[in-house]
């Protein structure tokens, strides 16, 4: 059996929790930057738009520009683009069918679970390999020592 894990740094987690909620009741995404090296480590989350046309409240997507964006981000600051988070506004921070059907392999997929505008769950998943699966990943939230903005 596969195991996951994955350490976010509280300023990541803070930037997602804020963004889930200033979204409600849409659906927020966004980067997932970092290293992998002993494990993965999420230093920094990005606010990216949701470009889904249509019902926002159930589904996000990312331009293929953003993406562009993205990784040319990550490769001019030294850091690893390393997955996806959006929001599951009223819903519980487990992956969709849906969330699985556009799923690449490598990248970490963090959900926030917003009831009623606030943030209450934190979850992350990642596809096992070679399969088209979903497998929790154990989430660390590493504590910082600076003040958040």
């Amino acid at each position: 059996m596969d195991y996951f894990q994955i350490t976010l740094d509280q300023a990541a987690v803070e930037v997602i929790n804020r963004h889930g909620a200033e979204a409600f009741p849409y659906e927020c995404c966004g980067f997932l930057y970092g290293h992998e090296s002993e494990g993965r480590l999420i230093t920094l989350a990005v606010p990216a738009v949701n470009s889904k046309s249509g019902d926002q409240r159930r589904r996000f997507e990312i331009s293929p520009l953003d993406y562009l964006r993205a990784e040319e981000f990550a490769l001019k600051n030294n850091t690893q683009l390393l997955g996806i988070y959006h929001s599951h506004p009223n819903h519980p921070a487990i992956a969709s069918e849906h969330d699985l059907a556009v799923a690449m392999p490598y990248f970490s997929y963090v959900i926030v679970s917003v009831r009623e505008g606030v943030p209450v769950d934190l979850k992350s998943w990642k596809l096992k390999e070679n399969t088209r699966e979903f497998q929790e990943e154990e989430v660390f939230v590493l504590q910082t020592t600076e003040a958040s903005t």
